[in-house]
């Protein structure tokens, strides 16, 4: 049976998990997903979105967009195994439900015998693939940014923006949104609470308690985002708007044609992102089951339905579809889809898609025209504006009755999962979600953009940025005519 990762007793299932002293194995098979869906979401940054970016931006800056985002991966690689799985996946009283804290720094206490619990009770994985896992996520979010400002900020900057950005936005959302007990936990502490009574009643029921507000506060909410939409998507696409106004337009925008250098390069690029995305998507359940396939099924429907809605509405408007608009059709659609992978049902994602591709053109072409700001490669109005399309017609789609999959709870009858669904209670929790990362992210990112501008400035000299990145900050050339 196909069971949903959701929330019950506002306790909401999303992609995280919980480190684990039980003695018990970790499931081989789901081992072995959890790793190709590292490689896969790996793949997805680097070549995929790496090549979809650089193939968008003017020949002048084709290196330095592509350095900015290889070079972003491996900075963030670095920084999740000192310290950022353990603010983003530890507990800490004295800092929930907002962040974690410092147990598991530089991987402190994790060995090949550590265990992370999965969806379901008594299934575990290993803790360093878990680890790997989220840290190809903490990789892509800021990666995602680099579009925004694309042609415009200097390499230093960038390295001081993420490793800033990573450490106080990005692992307390993660923190905020996905962490939480463990089926197991929550279960044995729910039965304890149901069963003891007398003088043990109280401690019983303390006990689970403090597992609840131990949890994240968007997870206490009951808040659903199956695999990023708020902690990947909205995140990086309101920080990239702020950083798009901060920095101001490229020198010549709105005066000079700036059309992409090589849309072959960006379609092989879009092709790696979907390839990549099944990892993504997939991946997030942590077990090779059937809401796995029905996160699979998902991807193909709601990223297809997006790029033929983009482009027929384009068709329609300008009297000729694009691949420009095809491309950035499918990751719209990607992203809609990410929050609400495992829960809807396959029509209810390809309805998803479809309105997503509509929304999607409105805010890249209408919205980015009549606002005026110079979004490079349109994080804003492809993550954020998808983002927050996905994250709230989760709310409505995870409905039984359209398909979805309902809401899972582990304390009503403790050991095992019983379904619910309340439109009102979900959708209060998705709006919270969504504002929670909204003001979060866009808050913070602008004080770091703001310190490290004072700090080691932000723009290159006007010649310097009309001459290209590429041989301002990295003295080389991509192209040799």
């Amino acid at each position: 049976m196909v069971k949903s990762r959701a929330a019950g007793l506002a306790v909401v299932l999303s992609a995280t998990t919980w480190a684990t002293p039980v003695l018990a194995a970790a499931d081989k098979g789901d081992t072995a997903f959890l790793m190709v869906s590292t490689v896969l979401v790996l793949l997805m940054t680097v070549p995929g979105l790496a090549l979809f970016y650089c193939g968008l931006v003017r020949t002048k800056n084709v290196l330095a967009t592509l350095m900015q985002v290889y070079a972003t991966v491996c900075l963030v690689c670095i920084i999740w195994m000192v310290y950022g799985y353990s603010l983003a996946f530890t507990g800490d009283p004295r800092t929930a439900p907002f962040v974690g804290g410092f147990s598991k720094a530089f991987l402190s206490g994790v060995t090949i015998d550590s265990l992370a619990t999965t969806f379901s009770h008594g299934v575990h994985v290993p803790e360093y693939a878990y680890i790997w896992f989220q840290m190809t996520f903490a990789a892509i979010t800021p990666a995602l940014i680099v579009g925004a400002f694309a042609e415009r900020m200097r390499f230093p900057a960038l390295l001081l923006f993420v490793a800033l950005w990573v450490t106080i936005v990005y692992c307390p959302i993660a923190h905020m949104v996905w962490y939480w007990p463990g089926p197991d936990a929550l279960s044995e502490a729910a039965r304890a609470a149901a069963t003891a009574v007398g003088e043990a009643k109280p401690a019983a029921d303390a006990h689970l308690q403090s597992l609840l507000a131990g949890s994240g506060l968007a997870f206490q909410w009951g808040a659903l985002d199956f695999a990023g939409g708020t902690v990947v998507h909205t995140n990086a696409g309101i920080a990239g708007l702020i950083g798009a106004l901060m920095l101001g337009p490229r020198s010549g925008y709105g005066r000079e044609p700036m059309p992409p250098h090589s849309l072959t390069l960006s379609m092989v690029g879009a092709a790696l992102l979907w390839v990549g995305w099944f990892g993504f998507n997939c991946g997030s359940n942590l077990e090779a089951n059937g809401t796995a396939a029905l996160a699979m099924g998902n991807t193909f429907g709601a990223t297809a339905a997006a790029a033929l809605a983009w482009a027929f509405v384009e068709w329609a408007i300008k009297g000729k579809p694009t691949t420009l608009g095809l491309i950035t059709g499918i990751v719209i659609g990607l992203v809609a889809v990410t929050p609400a992978a495992g829960f809807v049902g396959p029509m209810g994602a390809i309805a998803l898609g479809i309105i997503a591709g509509i929304v999607g053109y409105g805010a890249c072409t209408w919205m980015k025209s009549w606002l005026g700001y110079d979004d490079t490669l349109d994080v804003f109005g492809v993550h954020c504006i998808g983002g927050v399309l996905g994250a709230l017609a989760t709310g409505v789609l995870v409905d039984p009755r359209f398909g979805g999959t309902g809401v899972a709870d582990y304390i009503t009858q403790p050991g095992t999962i019983t379904i619910g669904y309340d439109m009102a209670t979900q959708m209060t929790a998705q709006f919270k979600a969504v504002a929670l990362t909204l003001i979060w992210s866009g808050a913070l990112s602008a004080f770091l953009y703001k310190f490290v501008d004072l700090v080691v400035g932000l723009r290159p000299p006007k010649d310097k940025e009309r001459a290209g990145l590429d041989l301002t900050d990295h003295g080389e050339r991509g192209y040799h005519f």
